[in-house]
C-alpha cells in the first residue's frame, strides 16, 4: 500500500505510513483512516477515487507481482520484512511492525493467526496493538478472519 501511495503521489515511501490488517489478498483490511503521509491524512494528497484504487491494488498486489514474475511467488518483500523484524528483535528496538500473530481475544478474535500491528523487542512480540476500529472496519476484519478460517478448514479436509 505504501508503495502504491508513493507511486501515485510522487512522495518518498519513507514519509508514508500505512496500516493493513488480516491476511493477504481479498482478505486484506487496508485501514485508510490509520494511513498517513508525514502524519497528514491521505485525503490531503489523494482524492477518494485514487484512494479506492490504491486499496483495491493493495489487495491484489501479491497477484500482480506473480503476474510480473511469470513463475513462482513474491519473495523479496517477505524476505526484507523478515530481516527487519529479526533486527528489531535482536537489537531490542521496540519497533512497530505488522505481523501475523496468534490472537487470544484481541480484536474480538480467538484461536487464529492474524495480521495486526505489534511491538517487537528482545522478547519477540512484546505487545499486540489493538486499534479502535469503526463498525465498518470491524466488519471487514471479521470478513477477513472468516475467509482465513474457511481457507484453513479447506486445507484440513
Amino acid at each position: 500500500m505504501r508503495t502504491f501511495i508513493a507511486m501515485e503521489t510522487g512522495i518518498s515511501p519513507e514519509n508514508i505510513h500505512t496500516t493493513v490488517l488480516g491476511g493477504h489478498g481479498d482478505e486484506m483490511v487496508p485501514l485508510v483512516r490509520f494511513s498517513t503521509i508525514a502524519g497528514m491524512p491521505l485525503t490531503n494528497f489523494l482524492d477518494q477515487a485514487q484512494i479506492d484504487h490504491i486499496v483495491a491494488r493493495t489487495r491484489d498486489g501479491g497477484a500482480e507481482i506473480v503476474r510480473y514474475l511469470k513463475t513462482g511467488s513474491a519473495y523479496y518483500a517477505p524476505g526484507a520484512s523478515a530481516c527487519k523484524m529479526a533486527q528489531a528483535i535482536l537489537r531490542d528496538q521496540h519497533q512497530i511492525y505488522p505481523a501475523s500473530v496468534y490472537l487470544q481475544g484481541e480484536y474480538g478474535l480467538t484461536d487464529i493467526c492474524f495480521g495486526v500491528p505489534v511491538i517487537l523487542g528482545k522478547n519477540g512480540v512484546e505487545r499486540i496493538i489493538e486499534l479502535d476500529l469503526t463498525d465498518v472496519e470491524t466488519g471487514m476484519l471479521q470478513k477477513s478472519a472468516d475467509l482465513i478460517r474457511a481457507t484453513m478448514a479447506h486445507l484440513r479436509s
